[in-house]
């Protein structure tokens, strides 16, 4: 069974060709053959372009197509869930 490596970008900028390249040099390095390379904001054509040539495995996934996997949960699942708790204000005030 073969690893799969996750990088992930909190940006508002697009991603472009040069951080795919060392995303894909990393799984060089690291011998793997799959990788999925995620980003809040997009990337650019280059950035596709070079993914879809490189003879490794990079899946892309920008912001859009990661909220709508979480929406309708496509290749996703709920690994832990919390419950967030409010002061009740009408308690304090009796």
């Amino acid at each position: 069974m073969s690893q799969i490596y996750i990088q992930a970008k909190r940006w508002d900028k697009p991603v472009s060709s040069p951080e795919i390249q060392q995303f894909a040099g990393a799984l060089t390095a690291k011998n793997a053959e799959k990788g999925v390379f995620i980003t809040t904001s997009r990337f650019t054509a280059s950035a596709i372009s070079f993914a879809e040539k490189v003879p490794k495995n990079i899946v892309l996934i920008g912001g859009d197509l990661a909220e709508r996997m979480i929406d309708y949960n496509i290749g996703v699942s709920e690994e832990e869930r919390y419950i967030v708790k409010r002061i009740d204000s009408d308690f304090f005030e009796q």
